[in-house]
């Protein structure tokens, strides 16, 4: 009789081999072009952005460029002598155009005279301001010597004629030195109030800090 070989008895149970790669069940997909993605979906399932969302990172660290400052006309600051020297000297070529184009009428004279004495006011410095009202009458005389000519033009002609144009244009030069000087009011009231400003804030950060 043949004897019927047996194997011999395995310690403990037997493994089963682990399912590889190969062993996934794989799902069948149909032939074609890949579905496009839910509108607000992602491809994986999450949120999609619209590109509009995403904003350039700056870079840590740096911070955008001001806005260049918009230029300012640069105001000018005349000292006494040169207010003086501006308001006569404008004066002068007025009263000598008045003559020409005009026939030397002391009301045109008048009238320009005005904006010359707000311009010299404005532009004096602040250190010079009480000069201006005194500059601008004497600016008026000088510009009305070609303006107010009496006789054959000699010279106690025209002095005649300058005594005779300050005393019938007083209105003119009365009205140009008033603008001037209350001008000058407003800038030394705006000056001191500025001033005292400063100070009360230099006090208020001294007492913080102590």
């Amino acid at each position: 009789m043949e004897q019927h070989r047996t194997r011999p008895a395995q310690h403990g149970q037997r493994r089963e081999p682990a399912p590889g790669p190969s062993a996934t069940p794989r799902t069948s997909r149909p032939h074609g072009p890949p579905l496009p993605p839910q509108a607000g979906r992602a491809a994986g399932g999450g949120v999609a952005r619209s590109p509009r969302a995403q904003r350039p990172q700056r870079p840590p660290g740096r911070r955008p460029a001001p806005p260049p400052p918009a230029r300012r006309i640069p105001k000018p600051r005349l000292t006494g002598l040169g207010g003086g020297l501006f308001c006569g000297g404008v004066m002068l070529v007025l009263g000598l155009l008045t003559e020409a184009l005009f026939g030397a009428s002391l009301t045109v004279y008048g009238v320009l005279f005005l904006p010359v004495s707000v311009l010299t006011a404005l532009w004096v410095r602040a250190r010079d301001l009480l000069i201006a009202p005194v500059v601008v009458p004497i600016a008026f005389a000088v510009g009305l010597a070609p303006v107010a000519d009496e006789g054959d033009g000699s010279t106690p002609d025209r002095l005649m004629g300058m005594v005779t144009g300050l005393a019938t244009q007083a209105g003119w030069l009365y009205g140009g030195t008033l603008l001037a000087g209350v001008l000058v009011l407003v800038r030394r009231v705006r000056r001191v109030r500025t001033a005292n400003r400063r100070l009360a804030r230099n006090r208020g950060a001294g007492r913080t800090a102590v």
